[in-house]
């Protein structure tokens, strides 16, 4: 397919014969059959179901797979003409999962390594640097440290570092998936200019189509069981009746549908279990709190969104919720029905203690990964505090969040969607009266979202409190209960 926009001398031509790719110690290919011929300069929205190989493909062109001791490889995949390993810099790669991507202390340095590595001259890094993070919006003096960044910021960030190399690819993994809305179209804005101003072609994989539809030249749809489910133009893709209905059955976000959700209708809430008074919540000791004067209450068979812009606060704000920072100020009280014998501060409770009375679910999935296997990954939590290791109950978890056929995989070699299940999965096994999410859709396709949203409202209605950190505006409307805004240094209850 002819590009619609002239690409630069050092865009890349694109192919793949036969391509795919198995990861060390799993029996099915994680992508597989794949044959595609994306000419340079052009705009390509990668799609498929949660685990169809998107990620993996993007890894492969960015030459990062591995040796073969790492997995096994068939077929060919090129970059013009030379492998993808053999042509390292000409492809930028941001990961799925940004927390894995930054490496220095402070943000400046973080953008401008990828460019030093390839030689850039310094006069000139120094203005691609101040370029890519006006263009993606993170505006932060230069020595800011990047521990102390939100998720979003960090997916900012990451964006720039690889927009400073300037690549002949760019290769875009969930670009936009922790962002706020704003946030959202200011990354996809941010990458057109790049692109317009280096005429590099684009792969992008997103979930949620209708971002980067009207911004493409094409769409491919990657089929669960191995090729490529569609290809065209996203007119052709994504507007004509019987593809659609053909791409929704598959898992793939068609833009204007939504997935049925199952579950019993969201109720009111019971009693409280947790409750906030004047709490200041912050992830140092020492600087700015994120948030102050915090007043709320969690209840048993209610939802609470948490929502707000990037860098405001919100996971800070839940993490403290769960026990796991300790309050700047300002008291956080369980109830003696949530507390029993381990007391009323939850920032006391022993782990064991806690798991089973507050689980929370990482922003970054891998930060609770423990063991080698997935199996044993869902059945450490419940043999660790005892009482609850009914194996019953942990294979219908990875039935329900559709774990079932990756119970002997590594949980690190996971797509982004799979570990974001298995996260979920993982706090469900120990049977919490509380469960805090931290963006519990990120990488879900149609399919894994509905199910999942199933399945947190089938809890709320057996009387767990759902607490999400999370910018799904339709996520928020299938939960009901909630919702607290969390901006400017303040946090205030918007719906009920």
């Amino acid at each position: 397919m002819t590009p619609a926009h002239a690409p630069a001398p050092g865009a890349v031509h694109v192919r793949a014969r036969g391509w795919g790719w198995r990861h060390a110690g799993r029996r099915a290919f994680a992508a597989r059959h794949l044959d595609l011929d994306i000419q340079a300069g052009e705009r390509v929205l990668l799609l498929g179901a949660s685990g169809a190989g998107k990620s993996t493909v993007l890894h492969g062109l960015a030459g990062v797979l591995g040796s073969s001791d790492e997995g096994e490889q068939e077929g060919e995949l090129l970059l013009d003409d030379a492998a993808p390993a053999a042509a390292r810099g000409r492809a930028g790669l941001v990961l799925q999962d940004p927390e894995t991507q930054v490496v220095l202390a402070r943000v400046g340095d973080e953008v401008a390594f990828a460019a030093e590595n390839l030689a850039v001259p310094r006069d000139e890094i120094w203005q691609r640097v101040g370029r890519a993070l006006d263009d993606v919006g993170l505006d932060l003096p230069l020595d800011h440290p990047t521990t102390a960044l939100s998720g979003g910021q960090k997916q900012r960030l990451a964006l720039a570092a690889v927009l400073a190399m300037e690549p002949g690819l760019l290769l875009l993994d969930e670009p936009t998936a922790n962002l706020d809305p704003d946030g959202v179209l200011e990354v996809r804005d941010a990458v057109v200019r790049v692109l317009e101003r280096t005429g590099a072609t684009l792969v992008v994989v997103e979930h949620r189509v209708a971002v980067w539809a009207d911004v493409v030249d094409r769409v491919i749809v990657l089929d669960a069981g191995g090729g490529v489910l569609a290809d065209g133009a996203p007119a052709a893709v994504l507007g004509q009746e019987r593809t659609r209905d053909r791409l929704a059955a598959a898992g793939v976000w068609v833009p204007g549908w939504q997935p049925p959700v199952g579950g019993p209708l969201p109720g009111t809430g019971g009693e409280v279990l947790l409750s906030s008074r004047d709490l200041t919540v912050a992830r140092t000791k020492r600087g700015p709190a994120a948030v102050e004067g915090l007043r709320l209450e969690v209840r048993t068979a209610e939802a609470l969104s948490i929502t707000g812009p990037n860098g405001a606060g919100k996971s800070t704000a839940a993490l403290t919720l769960g026990g796991l920072l300790r309050p700047r100020s300002g008291r956080l009280d369980a109830s003696e029905t949530l507390a029993g014998t381990a007391g009323t501060d939850p920032f006391r409770w022993r782990s064991s203690q806690l798991v089973q009375r507050i689980g929370t679910v990482f922003q970054e999935p891998e930060h609770q990964f423990l063991t080698a296997t997935v199996s044993e990954e869902l059945e450490f939590g419940p043999r660790r505090v005892g009482g609850n290791d009914d194996p019953r109950r942990t294979a219908d978890i990875a039935e329900r969040l559709r774990l079932t056929h990756l119970l002997e995989a590594n949980p690190f070699t996971l797509s982004g969607g799979e570990k974001r299940r298995l996260s979920v999965a993982t706090m469900l096994a120990t049977a919490p009266r509380i469960l805090i999410l931290d963006e519990p859709t990120f990488g879900q396709d149609a399919g894994t979202w509905a199910e999942l949203v199933t399945l947190l409202r089938e809890l709320i209605h057996d009387g767990v409190a759902v607490l999400s950190v999370t910018h799904d505006t339709e996520y928020i409307a299938e939960l009901g209960g909630a919702t607290l805004r969390i901006a400017d240094g303040a946090g205030r209850l918007v719906a009920q």
